[in-house]
C-alpha cells in the first residue's frame, strides 16, 4: 500500500494504522481505497481486539482531499468517504485515534467513528468546511452524538479549531497526554490494561450494545445529509466559489446564493 501502512501487535490482536502521504495525510480516493481494503479484510479476523489510527509525521490528517471536493469529482468522493465510515462502524470492533497536530475535517470525522480519541498537547481539531462554503455531514451527526448540540454547532458554524484541552475539556478527547512519546506510550499502556484481557467477540457485541442509538441515528441521517450536499449545496455558486477560491489562494466571492 502506497499511503497506509499496517502493522499488527499484541499477538496480531491489534491492527495499527498509520495515515502516510508525506504531506499531512490527506484523505484523497487514493487513500481511501487502501482503507477501504482494510476495513473489508478485518472483518474476516475473528481475534482481532482494536483498530488503531494513527498519522505519521506531525499531523494526524488536514482532512479529504479540497481537490475532490470540486463538483465534478463530489459525488464519488463523499458517497466513497461515508462509505468507508460505515465499513469501519459495522465492523463492531473497537477503534482508537491517537491524534497529534491537525485533525481536521475528514481526517476528524475518521477519528469520530472510533470509539475511543487519545492526543496530546499539539492536537488541534476542527470542522473547516463551511469556509469553504460546504458542510461535512458524517460530522454533523457524529460531532452532536459525541460532544453534544451547543458545542458542535460552535465548531460547525465557525470553522474553528479547539486545541487540545479544549477538546479534552468538552469530552471530544477521552485521554490527553503531553508529548507524542507519552501519548504512544499511554496509549500501549491503557491497550494492555483494558484491551488486551477482554474477549474478542464479547467487545464486538459491547460496541453494537454501547451504540445502538449512535448507529441507528448515523444510518437514518447520513443518506439525507448526502442527497442535501450533492443535490442542493453543490449546485449552488457559492459552495463552487469556495473550492474554487480556495484552490486558487484568494479570497471567496460570495452571491450568498
Amino acid at each position: 500500500m502506497e499511503k497506509i501502512k499496517l502493522v499488527y501487535r499484541f499477538d496480531n490482536s491489534v491492527a495499527h494504522i498509520t495515515l502516510d502521504d508525506g504531506k499531512g495525510n490527506v484523505l484523497d480516493h487514493l487513500m481511501m481505497d487502501e482503507l477501504q481494503q482494510l476495513a473489508d479484510a478485518f472483518g474476516k479476523q475473528q481475534h482481532l481486539k482494536l483498530i488503531v489510527i494513527q498519522g505519521a509525521g506531525k499531523h494526524f490528517s488536514f482532512g479529504a482531499s479540497v481537490e475532490e471536493h470540486q463538483r465534478e469529482y463530489a459525488e464519488a468522493m463523499l458517497r466513497g468517504f461515508h462509505r468507508l465510515l460505515l465499513s469501519f462502524r459495522n465492523l463492531s470492533v473497537p477503534m482508537a485515534a491517537v491524534v497529534s497536530g491537525q485533525c481536521l475535517g475528514g481526517g476528524l470525522e475518521l477519528a469520530l467513528i472510533c470509539h475511543q480519541m487519545f492526543a496530546d498537547r499539539t492536537a488541534r481539531f476542527g470542522q473547516p468546511e463551511i469556509v469553504l462554503g460546504v458542510f461535512p455531514p458524517p460530522a454533523s451527526i457524529l460531532l452532536p452524538e459525541k460532544i453534544g448540540l451547543s458545542r458542535a454547532e460552535d465548531l460547525l458554524l465557525t470553522g474553528r479549531s479547539a486545541g487540545a484541552e479544549e477538546a479534552y475539556q468538552m469530552g471530544l478527547v477521552n485521554r490527553l497526554f503531553e508529548t507524542r512519546a507519552e501519548l504512544d506510550a499511554g496509549t500501549d499502556a491503557w491497550i494492555e490494561e483494558y484491551i488486551l484481557p477482554k474477549s474478542a467477540s464479547s467487545l464486538r457485541y459491547a460496541c453494537q450494545a454501547g451504540r445502538i442509538k449512535f448507529n441507528h441515528v448515523f444510518n437514518n441521517f447520513l443518506p439525507q445529509l448526502e442527497q442535501l450536499y450533492l443535490a442542493e449545496l453543490m449546485n449552488t455558486h457559492d459552495a463552487n466559489e469556495g473550492i474554487r477560491s480556495f484552490m486558487e489562494k484568494r479570497k471567496p466571492e460570495w452571491r450568498d446564493a
